[in-house]
């Protein structure tokens, strides 16, 4: 025997663990069978939606707000509340026109 030499017989691979490993590669197998292929853009479409609906509601709200200090300001009740809400209304539908105009990536 020389001084690098282990003094051992490397041993061979256990069968448990090679049992192991196959059952591993057909568990993460079944795993990508069962999930499917992962959908591009799936957080894009929901980002979208939720931006539409950012709008319409920041359009009305704005609107209404808006037309609700006018009117307590100059004591116009409620026609400027009514004339700035539906100004709100009609910016947030133009938004949401060019929104749904945009050409997808």
């Amino acid at each position: 025997m020389t001084e690098s030499d282990p003094g051992q017989d490397p041993i061979e691979e256990d069968a448990r663990l090679s049992s192991l490993k196959q059952r591993l590669r057909q568990a993460h197998h079944k795993e990508k069978v069962r999930k499917g292929a992962p959908r591009d853009g799936h957080d894009e479409n929901y980002r979208l939606g939720n931006r539409v609906l950012a709008e319409l509601i920041g359009g009305i709200a704005g609107g209404t707000l808006i037309g609700w200090v006018i009117d307590r300001l100059a004591g116009t009740s409620p026609w400027a509340l009514l004339v700035m809400m539906f100004f709100g209304i009609v910016v947030a539908f133009r938004n949401i026109i060019r929104i749904s105009n945009q050409r997808s990536k």
